[in-house]
């Protein structure tokens, strides 16, 4: 059973098409500057040439015709029917407080992620339209979303709600929802899988580190707590996110700089994080090169990164009241060793002790603790794609 996989930005489409039965991917791509000038399929199939296509995609339904063609495709193909394929699986940023899990698209799971649009304003919009677009083109075939904040739903209400009026909450669905949900889902039962913990009797901590980057609490197979919020951008510092807070700074720049509050959070998106602290880059790697060379404000960036990191690794630590294993992924988190090290070095009052040759494991599933660490530490990549796949075929098998 085949499922293809559609992840629709504003401007852009990934794809992967998944053996369920292997396991494999079988072909990838990327459809890029959607309703723009310039636009260009990429497509990869395993095992086979990769496939490039200069044309013009005028929308997103247009795009999805294209994959679909280069799936077909006589050469570059990797299927002869379209039949082939039992199901779509979407990935949909926000689904607010009403999913908690994945569910087929009819009518009014699109009027939810429309609902959400202000929650999502930058993803919302273009996952609907990638629905609409599949729909148009592969009639029949069932459609799942799968949400990102799903995961996170099953928090408590003492973990989700803001200290603010409580009017807000039940006016405006108001709260801490939470977002990388398909990556924590995935890992956490990685995790789980690999490690030999009881399921219904475990305590992980998931840090899912990259120019996005969030950590949760999962205790026996569900989220406790996760450290985004109404939006991806409360947290850990990030590329280009400040992550947690004040929020009187933004009044007193507003006052001081006549700032609108549109203008402030664009800049705490866009401007803020390790490109804001650094002034040198929101790439981490980037970031690193300038402290080697002497820069301290990327060294301060890079200190503060791992710091705000360990302090929500103790928070969670506290939450569940003790943690059975933890587990790095994402770009940073799977590659970069130094970094972990440096985090775990503020851990050892945990029991963390780490092996010496993890410094050099990068992107695949490793046991990174010494025999002797009192907590199990891992690196495991994420796969979201097969994630979404693996929810999807659960719903339509």
């Amino acid at each position: 059973m085949n499922i293809l996989v559609i992840n629709c930005g504003s401007s852009s489409l990934k794809y992967q098409l998944i053996d369920m039965d292997s396991k494999n991917v079988l072909a990838k791509g990327l459809c890029e500057r959607i309703g723009i000038e310039g636009s260009k399929l990429t497509h990869e199939p395993t095992g086979k040439d990769k496939l490039v296509v200069n044309q013009p995609m005028k929308d997103h339904q247009v795009a999805v015709d294209m994959v679909i063609k280069a799936l077909l495709d006589a050469k570059q193909g990797v299927i002869k029917n379209i039949s082939e394929i039992s199901a779509v699986g979407h990935r949909v940023l926000h689904g607010s407080k009403y999913y908690s899990d994945p569910v087929i698209v009819n009518e009014d799971v699109k009027k939810v992620i429309k609902d959400c649009f202000d929650l999502g304003p930058l993803h919302n919009p273009a996952n609907l339209t990638g629905i609409n677009a599949c729909e148009a083109v592969m009639p029949g075939i069932p459609q799942v979303a799968v949400f990102d904040t799903a995961f996170h739903q099953t928090m408590p209400e003492k973990a989700f709600l803001y200290a603010i009026p409580y009017e807000y909450y039940e006016k405006y669905n108001i709260r801490k929802y939470g977002f990388h949900g398909t990556s924590h889902s995935y890992v956490s039962k990685k995790t789980l899988e690999i490690s030999g913990l009881d399921p219904k009797d475990s305590k992980l901590i998931i840090a899912h580190l990259g120019n996005g980057a969030s950590i949760s609490a999962v205790q026996n197979g569900k989220c406790v707590d996760t450290s985004m919020g109404l939006t991806p951008l409360e947290g850990l510092i990030m590329g280009t996110r400040s992550g947690d807070i004040d929020p009187a700074v933004l009044q007193y720049i507003a006052h001081k700089e006549g700032q609108t509050i549109d203008e402030l959070l664009n800049m705490l998106n866009k401007k803020s994080g390790m490109l804001g602290m650094s002034g040198v880059s929101s790439d981490f790697r980037d970031v690193k090169k300038a402290e080697d060379e002497g820069n301290h404000r990327a060294k301060v960036a890079n200190e503060a990164f791992d710091y705000r990191v360990a302090k929500y690794i103790g928070a969670y630590v506290a939450a569940m009241n003790g943690v059975d294993a933890i587990t790095f992924t994402a770009g940073v988190g799977e590659n970069d060793g130094l970094k972990r090290a440096q985090i775990c070095a503020y851990l050892g009052y945990l029991g963390v002790k780490l092996t010496e040759d993890q410094i050099s494991i990068r992107g695949k599933e490793a046991l990174i603790s010494a025999p002797n660490s009192k907590v199990k530490v891992y690196v495991i990549p994420t796969n979201e794609e097969l994630s979404i796949a693996q929810q999807t075929l659960a719903l339509v098998h």
